[in-house]
């Protein structure tokens, strides 16, 4: 199927967290794929994996100074080759992540353009001003000036995240040229796709032109983020961009089969607009946004999400997921709407398994894990290290795998890299296969639903005007239709008149009294109608 990822369900997989196949206490792709066939038997279409690139680690992978060589901590190309072998065989496409808006200053790409060789001009440099200062006010999202001083070319570099991640100057043809060349390296091996990291980031001002404030919260109150007291007008998201996805979407069409996921870097409310923008015809297949990554778990809030996105981008096709390697799990995120945590988690899964588009879940999300708490001494992520304690960063949702009551849980027989908790090893893999009603089994049952039910995988979506706490939509797709219900709240509430057709086995919480029906705490339910 040449379309194979729409209405698809992605597991990210985040490799140094997975499974450690070797004792260092870093997961590995050897470790992923003897881990495979949990994500078949879950029910996945594709796997996406987090950067497995060669890499200083400065981000995690996410500052790549080789692209086209594994990491020596998880492997090497022969391991990836039979990663891609394993994963194909049990029928599950392999999504690869691609840093493209930066690399690491490790990279020779880096070391050549600071000593104004041949690849001079293939990051972003810009003179000081005449004090001395950078020159405009851009802001890294990982704190402090986008711009680092380098004494060698006695110019400023651009970066918009760690001084150790420079970005790539994609304006430059010769730069596109050999992020293309990454792309058809990758292809070659036989990837099914990329997920573009940043992908509106790419392509900067020219003029650099200051950024304009933007407007302060209401109630007056700064961010905790300086990076969000900006209007970023000019340091991304700029129209040349379009043309770029352009051409890597023209990459991947020479390989038949292909796709392209972006993820939209923007503050709510203003992603929408871009993703929808992005995946015209000719550019990306898929976009996502932070807007259901956040602290919001009203039905009014995930109404405007997906209408917004349809209004937009009428024949656009959006990925949704709830969890990713960047945020809270969403147990703990969302907390306050549950009336305990695997309700929550039960709950959310089906409520994302019913939404329109493509899907994604984030390791460990079917399992129902809750965000880990770590102490300072703890951490790796640079975010969690700048900005303790008011922003923790990311470790607490790249804490390993939990598989069984084994030492560390069975993800490794050294100390990980991360450390594993009593709440996450007690929801190991092997106790929640033995458990009929676990967060597993229900995961396993709402993914298979999905999968056999046009409605929910490629039909349009209709939402029914209900009163908060319930959410309620219909998708439909030809004559079959599926009304989709949900109580967002840990109380209970009565729904007066019951959609039309039969409630569907796999619902949860859910009475009916004649024509009305009572949602306990967490609940949902499926009615499936179709003409006779």
């Amino acid at each position: 199927m040449a379309e194979w990822w729409r209405g698809a369900v992605v597991y990210q997989i985040y490799p140094r967290s997975f499974q450690d196949s070797n004792g260092d206490g870093i997961g590995d792709l050897a470790g992923i794929t003897a881990r495979l066939a949990h994500v078949a038997e879950l029910g996945a279409d594709a796997i996406w994996l987090s950067p497995l690139f060669r890499s200083p680690m400065a981000d995690m992978g996410y500052d790549v100074s080789d692209y086209c060589e594994v990491d020596p901590l998880f492997g090497t190309l022969a391991d990836f080759d039979l990663l891609v072998a394993r994963a194909h065989a049990l029928g599950l496409k392999v999504i690869l992540d691609q840093v493209l808006n930066h690399s690491s200053d490790a990279h020779p790409w880096f070391a050549d353009s600071r000593a104004r060789a041949d690849k001079a001009d293939w990051y972003v440099w810009a003179d000081a001003k005449p004090d001395g200062s950078p020159p405009n006010n851009w802001l890294s999202v990982f704190g402090g000036s986008a711009w680092e001083w380098d004494a060698g070319r006695r110019q400023y570099y651009l970066h918009n995240f760690l001084a150790r991640q420079p970005d790539l100057n994609l304006h430059n043809p010769e730069v596109q040229k050999a992020v293309e060349g990454v792309l058809r390296f990758w292809l070659a091996r036989g990837v099914d796709g990329f997920r573009l990291d940043t992908v509106n980031y790419y392509l900067h001002d020219p003029a650099l032109r200051d950024n304009p404030p933007a407007p302060l919260p209401a109630d007056g109150i700064p961010p905790k983020s300086a990076y969000d007291m900006q209007d970023h007008r000019f340091d991304k998201t700029q129209p040349e961009n379009l043309a770029l996805l352009a051409r890597l979407r023209a990459v991947c069409d020479g390989f038949p089969g292909t796709c392209l996921l972006g993820e939209v870097g923007e503050v709510a409310g203003r992603a929408l607009p871009i993703m929808a923008e992005y995946t015209r015809p000719g550019r990306l297949n898929m976009a996502y946004s932070f807007d259901l990554l956040g602290d919001d778990y009203s039905p009014a809030h995930f109404r405007a999400v997906i209408e917004g996105f349809f209004a937009a981008a009428p024949d656009g096709w959006p990925y949704w997921s709830f969890s990713n390697h960047d945020v809270t799990r969403p147990v703990s995120r969302w907390a306050a709407h549950g009336a305990n945590p695997a309700a929550l988690a039960r709950q959310a899964l089906a409520l994302l398994a019913s939404l329109p588009g493509t899907i994604g879940l984030y390791q460990g999300e079917e399992l129902g894990l809750p965000e880990t708490q770590l102490d300072y001494a703890e951490l790796s992520d640079p975010v969690g290290l700048r900005f303790w304690p008011e922003i923790k960063g990311r470790d607490g949702c790249r804490t390993p795998m939990v598989w069984d009551a084994s030492a560390n849980a069975g993800f490794s027989t050294a100390r990980p890299w991360l450390p594993i908790k009593p709440p996450q090893a007690a929801l190991n893999l092997a106790a929640q296969v033995t458990a009929p009603d676990s967060v597993w089994h229900h995961a396993r049952a709402v993914l298979a639903l999905r999968r056999a039910t046009p409605p929910l995988r490629l039909g349009a979506v209709r939402f029914l005007d209900l009163s908060a706490p319930l959410l309620g939509m219909i998708r439909n797709y030809g004559d079959a239709e599926v009304t989709c219900v949900f109580n967002l709240s840990a109380s209970p509430v009565l729904l007066l008149q019951a959609p039309r057709g039969h409630m569907s086995a796999l619902s949860e919480g859910v009475e009916q009294r004649g024509q009305s029906l009572y949602f306990t705490a967490n609940s949902f339910t499926w009615f499936h109608f179709a003409p006779s």
